[in-house]
Formats: C-alpha cells, structure tokens, sequence
C-alpha cells in the first residue's frame, strides 16, 4: 500500500457512512456504564463512535486521532446527538495532555508498531490518575487467521501491528490487572469489524 497511516484514514473515513457504524464498542458499553462519569481519553478514536457514547453517559470527554476525516465524522456524530468532545488531530508522540488528569483511558483497536507501542502506552498512562481505569480491545496475534477466512473480519494486515496479551501485561506494569481476555468473539462493527475475530480485553486500574 503505497499511502501513508494518515491517507489511508482519511481515504477510509471519507465515505458517507461511519464504517465501523455509529454504535458504541459493547466491551466498553459494558465497562463504562459501571463507573461514575469523569473525565475520559479516547487515542486513535477514529469516527467518534464510542467518545460520543460516553459523552452521552455523561462523561467529559477528550480524542484525538491523526486523520482530519475522523474528527470531522466524529464531530458530525457528536452534533447529531446532542454532545460535545474535544477531538484533536494528532500523533500520540504531539498529544500534550496534562499528566495525571484522566479517570479513564479507553483504547480500543489503537493498534501501535511494535517499535512504538510499549512507548506509546506508556505515554498515555502517564495520562491516568492514579487509580485511574484503562479499558483496552485490540485483535490479538491470531487475527490473521480470522482475516485469511474473512476479509471483513477487521485488523492490521501487518501482523506486528497485532497484540499479545503478555506484552500488553509488561507495557501496562504499573496497572493493577482487574480483568484480561484473549479469545474468539463475533464483532459486528460497521463493515470492516464484522464477524468471528481475536480479541484481547483489558480492564485494569493505575497503581
């Protein structure tokens, strides 16, 4: 694919519909409707779909993203339902949020090179209060087997980009791990999170 990170979302995002629908992740549906509203980061937050959820549920809410086609979707959404967020364009590397000043980070299909990512989830901690909850899905190392079957099943093709659950525990040793999951789920996200996929689930708390 001769287009870079930032074109490949902007191309991606410029059709009309939300291609990963306009309904919340149901892992963070779940885990975000049990705590009290705060104030909550979403990286790589595409569409906007699950920000404008918590907004809704009455968090405060911060995004950021490097496509301008994400915000402009995510904030089209936001209107739409009454809500407002605060949606960034940028890299995680030129986020400069205040340390300790989140309740809540939520990333959901962040998928970070390997060279990056330890770093970057480090970065995006550093967000989090003390206390402070991470929810996490992301497609686990298996998803290219989902993908070979389903070309729709969703994820990076480039498997270094997939998640292991034990490098995921090191990049996060400061959390106390409340709940982890690796294994098979049936998504149905748009059109390009549709069908039996690898997931890794972590909910955790920041020591």
């Amino acid at each position: 694919m001769n287009m870079n990170n930032q074109e490949f979302w902007n191309e991606r995002y410029s059709r009309k519909e939300f291609i990963y629908g306009e309904l919340p992740n149901e892992y963070l549906k779940e885990k975000l409707t049990g705590l009290p509203p705060g104030k909550i980061l979403f990286p790589a937050e595409g569409e906007g779909r699950n920000a404008v959820f918590a907004a809704r549920s009455g968090w405060t809410v911060s995004a950021f993203d490097q496509s301008k086609t994400g915000k402009e979707k995510a904030e089209l959404l936001a209107r739409k339902n009454g809500v407002e967020i605060d949606y960034l364009v940028s890299e995680v590397e030129s986020t400069s949020y205040s340390e300790n000043s989140f309740d809540a980070v939520a990333l959901l299909y962040a998928h970070f090179h390997f060279s990056k990512r330890k770093a970057y989830h480090q970065m995006l901690s550093a967000y989090l209060m003390k206390g402070g909850i991470l929810i996490l899905e992301a497609f686990a190392k298996r998803q290219s087997e989902y993908q070979k079957q389903n070309p729709n099943a969703g994820g990076p093709k480039d498997a270094s980009m997939l998640y292991d659950l034990e490098d995921l525990k090191k990049d996060f040793e400061g959390f106390e791990l409340v709940e982890t999951y690796e294994g098979a789920t049936e998504l149905n996200e748009g059109d390009y999170h549709k069908g039996k996929a690898s997931v890794i689930r972590i909910f955790a708390r920041k020591l």
